[in-house]
């Protein structure tokens, strides 16, 4: 008798759920990011259930924001909506669409396709603005919430002993705790943002929009599933090292840590359609960068205030003696990736990204100066001084500061090589001592 009625309170748990689902769509025609060397006639979408059209349910768009479709109306079955395209020139286009589903719920998404050329990813279809001020704000958070985990990590692995007071201890575990949630929530927050600008919704109906063209399709998305699935595993494993007290859980979170950190090199708009030479640089320079801020807010917030006099001065020394390696390779990645994302020398001062990029340059300027004076200044003083930690505070904000601009150029666009013109090659041509006059 107790197995029927748990029998059929599952069920009676299941019904619903099949009952009222909303519709997900099962296929396109065309297919997403498809390139067709003929314009297709049409755009049929098909359901796993009855959709009912909208009006404008489908809107295709040429890159310029022209609608080239007809009228979205039902096929003879009601799990198919279709619409008539025009005919269609060489260009790249942008399919929006939205249907009601017998739950009343509106499901939506977008995808792209293109005409005798390769379709942009569905981040950069038509009416998606691109990364934002917000977006700006939200990937600072992450390279912030990444060097507390890493650096907070590495700091513990390569800076302080193996065996130190249970009260730094304990702060420490709490700061890359908080770097571990972070990273996980402010990329969920991340891909949100970036797929509600792709999709144009509003919030509540993003909770019902296809978002697999986004989290497959593109970069970033696959970024995002990943590191995603990748950093609960670091959590994990943070979690088991503080209950068992092994050091070689510490080293598989920390291993782990840095390889998802290669998510961001791939996937931000300025590595698309990079090599893998300049996807390493770029690796290795937010590696040094979060490990070296990552280090400074753990000599500040947890080293300082907790460890005694002794324990304090050994983990400056030695976090002093691996600054001047991280930043070496901070500098030199971060001067290989400027020359090659930027043509001319003109372009620091005459584009967005070089002004950009030109702050960052003064600003890590300053840390150095900032570091060489703990280096020459602070260390001789160490036993002497009361105001070391506040000055640790100060680089790590700068630090900080830094970081935020890092978010903003992994955003933007840098500025395309120019063309020589006809004039130019002309000339150098005619100069050149192998060609007769």
């Amino acid at each position: 008798m107790r197995r029927v009625v748990l029998a059929a309170f599952v069920v009676a748990l299941v019904w619903p759920v099949a009952a009222f689902a909303h519709a997900t769509l099962t296929s396109e025609q065309p297919g997403f990011r498809q390139r067709f060397e003929r314009a297709p006639a049409g755009v049929v979408l098909r359901f796993d259930q009855g959709a009912d059209a909208l009006p404008n349910s489908i809107v295709v768009y040429d890159a310029k924001g022209k609608p080239v479709s007809g009228a979205a109306r039902n096929g003879r079955d009601t799990r198919v909506v279709l619409a008539p395209l025009d005919r269609l020139p060489r260009g790249a286009y942008t399919v929006r669409w939205h249907a009601m589903s017998s739950d009343s719920h509106v499901v939506s998404g977008v995808y792209t396709f293109g005409v005798r050329m390769n379709a942009p990813p569905p981040t950069e279809a038509y009416g998606a603005s691109g990364p934002t001020r917000s977006e700006d704000v939200v990937r600072w958070l992450y390279f912030a919430a990444l060097a507390l985990l890493a650096g907070g990590l590495g700091f513990r692995l390569l800076v302080l002993p193996r065996s130190i007071p249970p009260r730094l201890e304990k702060r420490s575990y709490m700061v890359t705790a908080v770097g571990v949630i972070a990273v996980i929530h402010v990329g969920i927050a991340a891909f949100i943002m970036r797929s509600e600008d792709a999709l144009q919704l509003p919030f509540a109906r993003l909770l019902y929009g296809d978002l697999s063209p986004v989290a497959n399709g593109t970069r970033f998305g696959q970024a995002f599933i990943a590191m995603t699935l990748g950093f609960t595993w670091v959590a994990a494993l943070l979690f088991l090292a503080w209950l068992t007290r092994r050091r070689a859980l510490l080293w598989a979170a920390f291993g782990l840590t840095l390889v998802l950190a290669s998510g961001l090199s791939l996937s931000g708009h300025s590595t698309v359609d990079s090599s893998w030479f300049t996807a390493l640089a770029d690796w290795l320079h937010l590696s040094a960068a979060v490990l070296w801020v990552g280090g400074l807010v753990q000599l500040a917030a947890c080293v300082w205030p907790t460890a005694p006099p002794e324990l304090r001065r050994e983990s400056f020394l030695r976090f002093a003696r691996m600054a001047p390696v991280l930043i070496a390779v901070l500098v030199a990645a971060g001067v290989y990736l400027s020359i090659l994302r930027l043509p001319g020398l003109s372009d620091l001062w005459n584009t967005s990204y070089g002004q950009v990029l030109l702050v960052k340059l003064g600003l890590v300027s300053f840390a150095l100066a900032w570091g060489a004076f703990h280096h020459f200044v602070v260390r001789p003083r160490l036993g002497r001084t009361r105001w070391a930690g506040r000055s640790l505070v100060g680089e790590g904000a700068v630090a900080m500061t830094i970081l935020l601009l890092a978010a903003i150029l992994v955003n933007a666009e840098p500025p395309a090589a120019q063309p020589a013109t006809s004039t130019s090659r002309a000339s150098s041509v005619s100069s050149s001592p192998s060609n007769p006059p």
